[in-house]
């Protein structure tokens, strides 16, 4: 017992020793800890309680399709084991609205003491409510080797500016359907034009690709280089997007089909993505994350 005490005492020591960084702004500083404070309870009071306690009312998650987190997560009995992670990248909105955060994961069958049975990437994307605290409306990961090695540094974009007066987007509900046309738009031009190009063609440079028991490739160049090991079409359907008050970030989730081509490709992936758009200068959207996480194929009858 004594043991395990001082593991968990310096599991939450750590998670905190990696947040001391001082090239955070303040605003983005607020949502790395947030991140990390979410982390720390699902240690002290198990995964439900900590999920409960972070998501908004409108929160989805993804079982395997998009569905009601807190409806889910109170109507199943509490999940076992221990799941950990911290993150080591991080964005926000100008408006200090709406932001996510991304990094590793692990989980446990039954305490920290256990070797690790699992690993991957998580991705949570975080809006500010009324009261000023952070809540995450969308939760997703993917799963990976064992890393060889662990960041420890909370890294954000080249181009981050800190937060202050900033133009609010007057109707958000119309910012929001431009960015599903995006979405739409962006699919058709995949579909139809079949290559890795067309699907770089709305990425940042900076983008983060998220893709199952592979590390996040970062850039457009590594992103081309993981595209191209995976032949095929990937198509999707957008289900909502939501943009920042500023309106210079937003996010899309929906469902996908990947088409694998050649000789040995195997039938029809289906699954959900998540898709986080900031707009570059000049006032275009890009892609600077996108995540895909497969369903499991039905099981076949006995």
């Amino acid at each position: 017992m004594k043991i395990l005490s001082l593991i968990l005492c310096l599991f939450m020591c750590a998670v905190g020793a990696f947040g001391q960084d001082a090239r955070l702004p303040p605003e983005l500083s607020s949502l790395v800890e947030a991140e990390r404070a979410f982390a720390r309870l699902a240690v002290a009071k198990g995964i439900r309680d900590s999920f409960l306690e972070n998501m908004t009312d409108e929160s989805i998650l993804f079982r395997p399709g998009p569905v009601p987190g807190k409806k889910w997560m109170t109507e199943r009995p509490a999940p076992q084991g221990v799941l950990t992670w911290y993150p080591i990248f991080a964005d926000i909105s100008r408006a200090g609205d709406l932001g996510y955060t991304t990094g590793p994961w692990e989980f446990r069958e039954k305490s920290l003491s256990d070797k690790p049975v699992a690993h991957g990437q998580f991705v949570t994307v975080w809006k500010k409510q009324a009261d000023g605290r952070w809540k995450f409306v969308v939760d997703l990961g993917t799963r990976n080797p064992p890393p060889a090695s662990k960041e420890s540094e909370v890294s954000f974009p080249s181009d981050k500016r800190s937060a202050g007066k900033v133009d609010v987007v007057m109707d958000v509900e119309a910012a929001r359907l431009s960015l599903i046309q995006v979405e739409e738009d962006y699919s058709k031009l995949v579909s139809s034009k079949k290559t890795i190009d067309s699907f770089l063609s709305l990425m940042a440079d900076d983008v983060r690709l998220f893709r199952l028991n592979a590390f996040p490739a970062v850039g457009k160049q590594a992103t081309q280089a993981a595209l191209a090991t995976r032949q095929g079409v990937l198509s999707w359907q957008p289900v909502k997007a939501d943009v920042s008050r500023s309106g210079d970030l937003g996010y899309t989730y929906g469902s996908y089909e990947f088409k694998a081509s050649g000789v040995d490709a195997k039938p029809v992936e289906k699954g959900n993505y998540v898709r986080i758009w900031k707009r570059q200068r000049g006032g275009k959207w890009r892609v600077v994350l996108d995540i895909l996480n497969p369903t499991p194929p039905p099981q076949p009858a006995s």
